[in-house]
């Protein structure tokens, strides 16, 4: 969709730009109720204008190998409208059927598609596959686009729509780390995971399955970046049908974004909750993220969690499609081992996932990484789970990717080779653009 000298020259705009952001501080609250699950529902009460959902079902996808199929089934069942909002849509497949041979097929039988999808994170989409979803009356959005004069009017071409939503009918929804790339289609592959070559690895990532209330917060985020980027006009559609409880947990939507061009409450919600949800802590963090360049308060919480006795264990990337943000993310683990955070490097996959559990009741599922292009810069979208049943699912995939992970020491670290340290000092030369 955009040259490759195109792409380098947003780039390095972006470089230019990326220093005048500073990461917000935000305040925490020391007082916590006794009872864990108590103590997060107040937590996350006080911190958002969006009220959390109750009555929701919540299935956790581990890899494309589970969500691409759960999607698939989804969108075949349609029969009023598909909303789908990507960082990276691509044409993926599943056993020899196509994203676009469905879609097609929906949009004859009348359901509305409407598409919005990021002009860099999609950049490598092939332009025929859009065409063809087009001609057979897809509404297609791009966020921010990279031509020459839409670049000129951007305040910063570092905003960019990470988010990864998936809305069917009003009914179904499907949010989490996981992108419409091809990339999930690939096998496990020793070879290219001891090349480091992402492109071909086998990659890990979650995703979350949501029905019940909590679907018209996801649709309401849709529909907000629709307007904000002046979207086409939509077919007239039951998009907001009445809400049906579908279960037993209660949902919370959070949509982050840059505060000049949030709709509502504006600004880095998911990174408040977050740190609110580490800084309560008492028993327990387990943390899977393909990105782990953290903030300074990031890991200063994560710190001081684990220096009052709470368990926190950190899933982190041996390989990465960004490899320089897997060093820089090494550089922080000393001050992080020192205290008895425990850390493992996933190392059959790359790892791209985005979820994190606490003390067994706090939950989230979602499109930000640990790093501080979600903070400042990206819209992002993330379901926070309160209740047990999904903490316990996310717990037990966090125990199968330790199960394929090696775990990092702090004897080992600090005996690691200088080519390495280099590595890292290069990796945090550019972190705040990570």
């Amino acid at each position: 969709m955009i040259s490759a000298p195109l792409r380098f020259w947003v780039w390095l705009l972006a470089l230019s730009l990326a220093s005048c952001v500073s990461t917000p501080k935000v305040a925490l609250d020391p007082q916590d109720p006794p009872d864990a699950l108590q103590q997060q529902l107040a937590i996350d009460a006080a911190l958002h204008v969006r009220r959390a959902r109750p009555g929701n079902r919540v299935t956790l996808l581990q890899d494309g190998t589970e969500t691409f199929p759960a999607m698939f089934e989804a969108l075949r069942n349609a029969h009023d409208h598909i909303n789908l909002e990507y960082y990276t849509f691509e044409n993926v497949h599943v056993a020899g059927e196509s994203l676009g041979d469905i879609l097609e097929r929906k949009l004859r039988a009348g359901v509305a598609v409407n598409i919005i999808m990021d002009a860099y994170g999609s950049a490598q989409t092939d332009p025929a596959f859009l065409a063809r979803l087009r001609q057979a009356g897809a509404r297609i959005l791009v966020f921010h686009p990279l031509t020459p004069a839409a670049i000129l009017q951007l305040k910063n071409p570092n905003d960019r729509d990470h988010r990864k939503i998936m809305v069917i009918d009003g009914r179904v929804a499907f949010v989490g780390g996981v992108n419409l790339d091809r990339v999930y289609e690939n096998p496990p592959n020793p070879d290219a995971i001891k090349r480091g070559d992402a492109d071909h690895a086998f990659w890990s990532d979650v995703d979350a399955r949501i029905e019940g209330p909590a679907v018209e917060d996801l649709q309401h985020v849709f529909f907000d970046t629709w307007a904000r980027q002046h979207g086409p006009a939509m077919q007239p559609r039951n998009y907001f049908p009445t809400p049906r409880e579908a279960g037993d947990q209660v949902v919370r939507i959070i949509d982050s974004a840059p505060r000049e061009t949030a709709p509502r409450e504006g600004g880095p919600l998911y990174y408040a909750s977050f740190l609110a949800a580490v800084h309560a802590a008492r028993h327990s963090i387990d943390l899977s993220t393909g990105f782990f360049v953290p903030t300074h308060q990031e890991r200063q919480e994560l710190r001081r969690a684990a220096q009052r006795g709470v368990a926190v264990r950190l899933v982190l990337p041996a390989i990465s499609s960004v490899p320089e943000t897997v060093a820089a993310g090494r550089a922080a683990y000393g001050d992080l081992l020192e205290v008895g955070v425990r850390i493992w490097e996933r190392q059959d996959a790359v790892l791209h996932s985005k979820f994190v559990t606490i003390d067994g009741v706090w939950t989230a599922v979602g499109s930000s990484n640990l790093d501080r292009r979600s903070v400042v810069y990206n819209n992002e979208v993330d379901a926070i789970i309160l209740g047990r049943e999904t903490a316990k699912a996310a717990r037990a995939m966090i125990s199968r990717d330790i199960a394929h992970a090696k775990e990092i020491t702090l004897s080992e670290w600090r005996n690691r080779s200088f080519d390495e340290r280099l590595h890292e000092f290069y990796g945090r030369l550019w972190q705040f653009l990570m």
